[in-house]
């Protein structure tokens, strides 16, 4: 029997049948299934934990929870039967996802859950638990190395240009970068990139005090901005 010959004989016998639905089976889907639950629920939960914004959305994290459990349930049908797997294939390949995601970590959470939910398909379980592991040290690393310090910008207003110097003098003790200075007649608007390492900011009523600043703005800065 030729190959060619051999691939059409597999094929009909798949989309004839597949794989028989034996008791034995059914017991595997069903731990497969448990498993991408827990999992789920576990990748949720960390999620919870380790969430870095100001609103904690419960929605997505529902979602990963269904999205590790549907991508298993996809697994599951399409690793016995080349048929299906090639539809599935065809599929997926016209949809697409337009919701724009925000933050970056949330991508990461997102793929997190398909990875586990595929492998989790696979049967291959402690694969799973141990990728999860993985992540979670890596996340938590992340996370402790974040709160170590973070990264704020300075916008002060001011009048005289020896205030400008009195404003640098007064972040001797910080870790900063001068970003942009912009004149509009006597007003100058200072930009500097600011390290702080506590949530003290004492600084700030310093420089309010000096004589021809106009105000005094810190902003948190995370890598992006939104309007």
């Amino acid at each position: 029997m030729s190959a060619q010959d051999y691939f059409k004989k597999s094929v009909w016998e798949n989309f004839m049948g597949g794989e028989a639905a034996t008791g034995e089976l059914w017991v595997q889907i069903a731990i497969a299934l448990v498993v991408a639950v827990i999992m789920g629920l576990i990748i949720s939960k960390i999620y919870q934990v380790y969430f870095g914004g100001v609103i904690y959305s419960r929605s997505f994290g529902t979602t990963l929870v269904g999205m590790t459990v549907l991508t298993c349930a996809l697994t599951l049908a399409i690793s016995n039967n080349i048929v299906i797997s090639l539809g599935m294939v065809g599929a997926l390949s016209i949809v697409r996802f337009r919701t724009a995601i925000k933050d970056p970590m949330d991508l990461l959470y997102l793929f997190w859950a398909i990875s586990v939910g595929i492998i989790t398909g696979a049967r291959m379980h402690f694969l799973a638990l141990t990728v999860s592991v993985v992540m979670l040290l890596l996340i938590h690393i992340m996370y402790a190395m974040h709160k170590i310090g973070k990264i704020f910008i300075l916008v002060v207003h001011y009048e005289d240009e020896i205030v400008g110097d009195e404003v640098i003098r007064l972040l001797k003790d910080y870790k900063y970068q001068l970003k942009s200075k912009t004149m509009r007649g006597s007003l100058t608007e200072m930009t500097v990139e600011l390290f702080l390492r506590t949530d003290s900011t004492v600084f700030l009523e310093n420089i309010k005090t000096l004589e021809g600043v106009q105000d005094v703005t810190l902003i948190q800065y995370n890598g992006e901005y939104h309007g």
